[in-house]
């Protein structure tokens, strides 16, 4: 991580959460039967954002030692904390690939007290800033709720918000206001009811690129954080270019998304000894959502509404044969892998939970087991050339349908190598790879076709052989 970086990182990292608790009584005097007044409040509130598509999760430490937050990541809000007054030494740690290193401080923050700081983290890494949100800490009425608006997606343009009933016609409305990226709105107090976030490119009612659905507004002091939706940037026009980040300050942070976003989906034939497959979707065979699929190939992503779904995978020869007959659960926003797995005999579905995101400053990588030949193996992820006998695996005794999960890696050259467990003689590779940041990719252990060896992989995603 460059120095540059860690300059900028510090300005909305450094931020601590840990409540200093300071409680004050009336103290009575001999000669006085009135108390003493309470003395000055010593406290602040802060929360900190994370809302660099791009850049990587930290950790932000104290006094050396103690973590505050541990591996706060992309759209997450940490809770309001109270904080003491006065100065306070921090440090954080990035998160990078194999270690964690401290990227910035000790540095210290001073705060003032009866105040709420929000800091946000902004932009992509290259260009990362804060912005900060200063507001008096005072209490909101009851049946009623605050809500500021902080626009943080770097590639959305200026637009317009409206806060309607969930039935208001949007020509009817007025705007809350029109801000650009890094601009605020609000604070803003209305009733407790329920109510319907759209947004506008600015001046065009009929451009909405955000639609909230109904939300119930319950009391308190929200904060809305207009985040990039990083599926739009990877998967395009299908989905809304921002998620409203929600935090009323005590509970987790939430997400909202456009209620009209998808689910996507990818089919892989991984069954070495089946047939050319189709996949259905709710007993629609006239038009399946896959055509004649082989092995061992794949979909690009499919976009479908998020439901549930019966999903079976049949003969394209002859759709009386059903091989798997399985439910799916796709939620908003969620990206899978369906897997057709196994032996013709045995095959099943294995679905694997995908993670688009992109990070600035390492490769992911995941390997999946998909060969039902190989039994249980030791996967290497090593220096080009390196002696298998002078290492140990970085992932052993790996059963059939298990995968690595995304491990993170620095840009370069590597080695794959699969091995029986427990042996050094290589079942697959070496599997010569070169990644880049940014990058991610996945690859799968399969059989040749008719099953069996010798061995081979399925690559996806950014995957290269060299």
């Amino acid at each position: 991580m460059s120095m540059l970086m860690g300059r900028k990182l510090l300005s909305w990292l450094s931020v601590p959460v840990l409540a200093f608790a300071v409680s004050g009584c009336g103290v009575f005097d001999g000669d006085d039967d009135d108390p003493d007044p309470l003395p000055a409040p010593t406290t602040a509130k802060v929360r900190v954002v994370h809302a660099s598509p791009d850049a990587p999760p930290v950790n932000v430490v104290v006094s050396g030692s103690t973590t505050l937050l541990s591996n706060f990541d992309y759209e997450a809000i940490s809770p309001l904390v109270e904080i003491g007054t006065g100065d306070l030494q921090v440090a954080v740690n990035g998160i990078l690939p194999g270690s964690t290193p401290t990227v910035i401080g000790p540095a210290t923050l001073t705060l003032a007290a009866d105040k709420i700081y929000t800091a946000i983290a902004v932009d992509y890494v290259a260009d990362i800033g804060l912005e900060l949100i200063e507001a008096d800490d005072t209490a909101v009425a009851s049946g009623q709720t605050r809500v500021t608006v902080f626009h943080g997606a770097p590639a959305a343009p200026q637009v317009d918000v409206y806060v309607t009933a969930p039935d208001a016609a949007l020509a009817d409305a007025s705007a809350l206001g029109s801000f650009a990226f890094r601009e605020t709105l609000g604070p803003v107090t209305v009733a407790n009811a329920d109510y319907r976030i759209r947004v506008t490119l600015a001046g065009d009612k009929d451009s909405v690129v955000f639609d909230s659905g109904t939300v119930p507004l319950a009391g308190g002091d929200l904060l809305l954080v207009a985040s990039e939706n990083i599926l739009n940037s990877e998967y395009g026009s299908d989905y809304s270019p921002i998620n409203l980040l929600v935090s009323d300050g005590s509970n987790p942070s939430s997400v909202i998304r456009d209620v009209n976003t998808p689910a996507a989906l990818r089919v892989v034939h991984a069954s070495p000894d089946a047939p050319a497959v189709d996949v259905v979707v709710n007993d629609n065979f006239a038009e399946p959502l896959v055509d004649a699929l082989t092995y061992p190939d794949f979909t690009g992503y499919v976009r479908v509404p998020a439901d549930s779904y019966n999903v079976k995978v049949a003969a394209d020869a002859d759709n009386d044969i059903v091989a798997i007959d399985a439910d799916l659960d796709l939620s908003a926003g969620s990206v899978s892998s369906v897997l057709a797995v196994g032996e013709l005999a045995d095959i099943e579905p294995l679905v694997l939970t995908d993670n688009p995101r992109r990070i600035a400053t390492e490769a992911r990588v995941r390997l999946v087991h998909g060969s039902p030949a190989a039994g249980a193996v030791d996967i290497y992820v090593v220096a080009p050339g390196t002696d298998l006998n002078t290492v140990t695996p970085n992932f052993s005794n790996v059963p059939f349908k298990a995968d690595t999960g995304y491990v993170s890696l620095p840009a370069g050259d590597y080695d794959v190598v699969i091995t029986p467990t427990g042996s050094k003689t290589a079942a697959i590779g070496p599997l010569a790879i070169s990644v880049e940041a940014g990058g991610i990719y996945t690859a799968i252990a399969r059989d040749e076709v008719g099953g069996g060896g010798p061995l081979g992989v399925i690559l996806l995603d950014d995957f290269n052989v060299i």
